[in-house]
């Protein structure tokens, strides 16, 4: 007996394990010879980012850089002006991953969990703190199963239909906010700048038929100090980036998640038609990582015999991932920041933060996932003298995703969309809003038919012309056609069934052909 094989390749991946680490960064840099002493440190920002990730067996190396822009008070004749500083370090360290392969795919974050930076003396500063490293590893699974058989009009086939998580893939490509920051007249021109900021918010990925469109706003806002002034001065400009990258594969029905990552910020500072440094020149370059998935619905061969003749089938059992549900919800978080004996604020002059997720866990029917809000605020107090006031800010927030289990894994990631401080008596409030994104998944063991092939043997003789058969518990006729070799066509068009899928225990069917002995 001839027998061809439809086949179909099954590609998808599952979550091996999530982990985290610590690297301590213990740093200490000079004041460069241009900029004066230093009085006391006002702030630090330090902006971590992964350079380079590498799976090993059982961790995953990770290396990054780090940029601190620090601002300090020095003295200027009998008063006070702020400077910055930026200074440059690396960093790298293992996350442990029992179970990690070279060629494994991974996913991988960094934020501060703390960072202080002190004046070691006035032309010395020292860094201490910790950069939290997070890594994800999927184990990407890619087998054959038999989808149909042709070749043999005497095979009958039980077939079952059967959903299956597929990864269409991952597309990286690069957006570029550049844009000119145009200074009024009312405000002084730019000595020198101080801090910035940029965040990706109101961000939109459409999937198109083999491309992904993304498009995104991002906020760039800068803190200078005026020429030959001592005035602090905020600016801002929101800038609309969009890019199509190919994704051969990608269907408007699909699903997909994209991560955007800062990679470099360039500024510099622009004279206008009049000579004056009115102009502040950004080119930002935002990294976007896109995953496209998706569900294929096939029909899986559950079973197959020949009525004529004697067949092995080769199973074999696979853990497949589940992906249960998926949604992104928005958070408003809001607090009042005590100013505990700090002089009173008349002007904010900046606001920025950033978020990160120290807790997730699944209940039943959603996600929960904690996290926390670091948020930093410059201000002018009614000396016109700038202070800052630093704050962590927990809170909590829950995604809905319907039928969740707490027995079922999850992914979760967070993102800033915007946050604004007002002056209210007393504090400073703080408003927020954050992006979060949940994904739950779990794993379900399916047994696959994987190979048939006729065998030799003597196939059962007829016993008798007809067999009565009386139906037992959790028969089904797929079970007693295959048991007597002959076919659930036949059963039904000799015993007149009118509905195959309804059978009586204790009932009796007439049974064509062979039976076995």
């Amino acid at each position: 007996m001839d027998i061809d094989f439809v086949k179909e390749n099954i590609e998808c991946e599952q979550m091996l394990a999530e982990n985290f680490s610590d690297t301590i960064i213990k740093e200490e840099y000079v004041i460069p010879d241009t900029h004066p002493d230093v009085t006391d440190i006002l702030i630090l920002e330090a902006r971590p980012v992964i350079t380079n990730k590498e799976v090993m067996e059982d961790k995953i190396f990770l290396e990054g850089k780090v940029e601190y822009t620090i601002l300090y008070r020095a003295k200027e004749d009998e008063d006070m002006g702020i400077y910055s500083v930026i200074y440059t370090g690396n960093f790298s360290n293992y996350v442990e991953m029992p179970g990690a392969e070279h060629m494994m795919s991974c996913d991988s974050n960094c934020y501060v969990e703390h960072m202080n930076c002190t004046a070691v003396n006035e032309r010395k500063v020292s860094i201490e703190g910790i950069i939290k490293l997070k890594a994800e590893v999927y184990k990407k699974y890619n087998f054959e199963v038999i989808k149909d058989i042709t070749g043999s009009e005497n095979v009958q086939m039980l077939k079952n239909p059967a959903t299956i998580d597929k990864i269409v893939g991952t597309v990286s490509g690069d957006l570029v906010a550049k844009t000119e920051i145009p200074i009024p007249m009312d405000k002084p021109q730019v000595g020198s700048i101080l801090q910035y900021d940029v965040n990706v918010h109101k961000k939109n990925i459409t999937i198109l038929e083999d491309r992904i469109a993304i498009e995104a706003y991002v906020l760039i806002r800068f803190l200078y100090r005026g020429k030959d002034t001592k005035d602090i001065v905020c600016v801002e400009r929101d800038v609309l980036v969009n890019k199509e990258l190919p994704l051969e594969g990608a269907l408007p029905s699909m699903e997909s998640y994209t991560d955007f990552n800062i990679s470099e910020v360039e500024r510099d500072i622009r004279e206008d038609d009049l000579g004056e440094n009115r102009t502040i020149e950004v080119e930002a370059l935002i990294t976007a990582n896109t995953k496209v998935m998706y569900k294929e619905d096939i029909d899986i061969i559950e079973d197959a015999y020949s009525p004529s003749n004697l067949m092995q089938m080769d199973r074999k059992d696979y853990g497949l991932n589940v992906v249960h549900g998926q949604n992104t919800v928005p958070s408003i978080i809001k607090s009042n920041i005590e100013l505990e004996g700090k002089s009173n604020p008349v002007e904010i002059l900046m606001c920025y933060g950033d978020v990160c997720i120290t807790d997730k866990k699944i209940v039943e029917d959603k996600v929960i996932v904690e996290g926390v809000l670091n948020v930093k605020v410059l201000y002018k107090d009614s000396d016109n003298q700038v202070n800052k006031i630093c704050d962590e800010i927990p809170f909590s927030c829950s995604v809905d995703i319907p039928d969740s289990k707490i027995d079922m894994q999850c992914i979760s990631k967070i993102s800033l969309e915007s946050i604004e401080a007002s002056i209210e008596i007393d504090t400073i409030a703080i408003k927020a809003v954050v992006e979060v994104y949940a994904r739950v998944n779990y794993v379900t063991r399916k047994e696959f038919l994987v190979d048939i092939e006729a065998i030799e043997g003597e196939f059962p003789t007829k016993k008798s012309s007809l067999t009565i058969y009386v139906i037992q518990q959790d028969d089904t006729l797929w079970k007693i056609a295959k048991k007597y070799y002959t076919t659930i066509e036949n059963l039904i068009k000799l015993n007149n069934i009118e509905d195959p899928d309804i059978i009586k225990v204790g009932g009796k069917l007439i049974i064509p052909g062979r039976a076995i002995i």
